[in-house]
This record gives C-alpha cells, structure tokens and sequence, in this order.
C-alpha cells in the first residue's frame, strides 16, 4: 500500500468509538507507516480513550441537535458550520487519503467537510436502523459497512456491505480459563451485569436486590459493572440488602472495565442492555444474554436491536419497565437452571457472530 493518511471518526458512546478503534488499531498493525489522525470531541470519552493510542486527536466540539425550534437550535447551527469548517481545514492540512466514521454526534461535521472538499468517504453504521447522518450521507460515500442484513435496505446507496461490528479479535480468541484466571474468578457458572458504558440504573437496582440470593442459592459467580456515574448508589444498594457483600469471592463490583474482552469471555449469562457493539461482543463470546434496552435510545435502536436478537433465538428480551428485581430474578435463574436453553441461546448467539469484521471494512477502506 502506498504511504496513506487516514482520518477516523465516531464518538459519544462506546458503540461509536471502540468500532472506530478497531479500525484504526488494525490500519496501525497492518500499515505502520500509515499517518493516522483520529477526530473526535474533546470533551467526550473519546478523547480518553485515544490519548492510549499510537495516533493523534484532533479536537472538533459537536453537539445533538434541540429537538425545538428557536436561539439553541440556531445556535447549534451555527456551532455545525463552524465546525464543518474547522474539520475542512483538518483535512487541507493533513491530507487524508480516505475519512471512515463510525457515527455520533461528532461524525457529521468531518464527513459533511469530506464531501465538500471531495475526500472519499466510507461510513459504518452498527444498529438494526441506520442513524441520521448514515441515512442523509450513503449516497456519496464510497461505501457503507453495516452490522445487521436488515439495515442494508434502509439505505440510498448499491454500495452498502453486510459487515458486522469491527470488534477486538481477543473477543473470539481468549478462553474462558484465561478471562476466569485474569479475573480471579473459579471454574463456575458465570453472569455478567453490564449497561453499557454509561451504566443502567435499572438494571442495576434490580440486580442489587437479588445479587445475594442468586449468589449464595445458586452458586454462581457474578461480574457486574454499574457504570461510573451509579457505582457509588448501586454500592449504597448493595450495601442494604447485603452488607458483607464485600467479603464474597464469588462477586466483583466494578465502575467500569477497561478489558471487556476478560469479563465477557469469562462469563456464560449477560444482562445488558442492547447496544449494536454490545450485542456483537456478546456473540463473539456466545454468551446466553437477557437484552433491557435503554427505552430512550435515539431512533428506538436498542428495542429494535433486542427484538431482533430475541427472533434469531439468541436473547431474552426484557422491557425496561418490567424488568423488576422479581421478573430478571426469574429470568436469569431459568438460564441457571435449564442447561438447554443456556446453550441453545448461547449456540444461536454465537452463529450470528463475524469476527472477520474489521478485516472486511479495511478492504473497503483501502479500496481492495
């Protein structure tokens, strides 16, 4: 490959960002003397994740648009020009051969400046129904990638390729004894609490008031990740109906884990909720999983995403209002106690997969 430059995009939420990432990692191990320039929002997580990696950020502030008319939705105007015209200067000054985005908010000024200035362009959008910027900018990508057979009708482009996630290659590769072994954790059944990155209120309320009996009647180990902003209430929780919760070996209460791929690979039942990359690394890892979508997902995308998981037979599907401390109890333990549908699930899950992912939007990025 001749000496490229690349700009990647996509922040937010995890479901944009660690696909962008995916990407950008692989371009660094297959080309290394690539020039890879990664446009992002400071003040998004983003910005954290990529000061770890070996390119460099370029700052541009991006926001969601005001659902009503007036000053805010003129101001925000205002603020996407200026910062289509900032990504502009971006890419006369550095040079990008190709622009990939992921997505989120901070996608759309970098593409919006790619097609003005020519620069081709290719898109991936990871859930059931393409988001807004997808929708709006297929037609002059030079490609599309996206996850689900369904979304590839929902497109103006005869360039849309059925891909899958890009997720990390360590998620089909790790064991179950290595993750078990990086953890701590024995050799017993295992279920993972996840919200996403943000963490789920409602998952973890619930989950804090059953942890003690699924645990001690059960035996089971349990992993469970309550998001930065709830992990000190969730611990408060946890702290009323099971004081000594801290004491149990079979329990691991974390804000957030920087190495999903341990925690996953580790487990054999999820709840989580129904994020495009979730789901993804849930079938790489063929796990058994209960999907809570969150109910206030831009475009209903989670609900969508959990239904189609529930039709294929690989996921349990529970509102988000019904899912009491009761009601998931009774879920998960259905899961514990019927080895079948564990597996069946699980099997489902896994054939759904496609590891080779990342490997198949390079190819579209670098015009093999």
């Amino acid at each position: 490959m001749p000496d490229k430059s690349f700009f990647i995009t996509g922040g937010g939420t995890g479901g944009h960002i660690y696909p962008a990432v995916a990407i950008a990692d692989l371009i660094i191990e297959k080309f290394s003397d690539a020039k890879l320039y990664y446009v992002g929002n400071p003040h998004n997580m983003e910005a954290g994740i990529v000061k770890l990696k070996p390119y460099v950020f370029l700052p541009v502030v991006s926001s969601g648009m005001p659902r009503k008319l007036g000053v805010s939705c003129f101001l925000w105007f205002v603020r996407m020009f200026l910062a289509t015209v900032k990504c502009c200067y971006y890419i006369l000054k550095y040079k990008p051969s190709v622009v990939f985005g992921t997505g989120g908010y901070v996608s759309a000024p970098v593409l919006c400046a790619a097609k003005f200035l020519r620069i081709p362009f290719v898109m991936h959008d990871c859930d059931v129904n393409p988001g807004l910027v997808t929708r709006k900018l297929a037609p002059f990508a030079k490609s599309v990638s996206v996850a689900f057979e369904s979304a590839k009708d929902k497109l103006d482009s005869d360039r849309v390729f059925v891909n899958g996630n890009p997720i990390r290659r360590e998620f089909s590769t790790v064991t179950k004894a290595q993750a078990r072994e990086k953890l701590g954790l024995g050799d017993k059944l295992t279920l993972c609490v996840m919200g996403g990155s943000q963490g789920a209120k409602t998952i973890n309320s619930a989950v804090s008031k059953v942890i003690k009996s699924l645990i001690e009647k059960y035996d089971i180990q349990v992993i469970f990740q309550t998001g930065k902003k709830n992990y000190d209430e969730t611990l408060k929780e946890l702290k009323i109906v099971w004081p000594e919760f801290e004491d149990c070996k079979n329990l691991i209460v974390k804000p957030y884990f920087s190495e999903m791929v341990y925690v996953l690979a580790a487990s054999d039942i999820a709840v989580s909720r129904a994020g495009s990359l979730s789901i993804s690394e849930i079938c790489s890892t063929g796990l058994a999983a209960i999907f809570i979508p969150y109910p206030y997902a831009a475009a209903d995308h989670q609900r969508k995403n959990a239904k189609f998981m529930e039709e294929k037979g690989a996921g349990v599907y529970l509102e988000d209002s019904d899912a009491s401390s009761q009601r998931l109890y009774d879920e998960i333990v259905s899961l514990i106690t019927d080895i079948s549908k564990l597996d069946s699930i699980s099997n489902c899950a896994k054939s759904l997969a496609k590891n080779d992912a990342a490997e198949r939007i390079l190819s579209q990025i670098i015009g093999e």
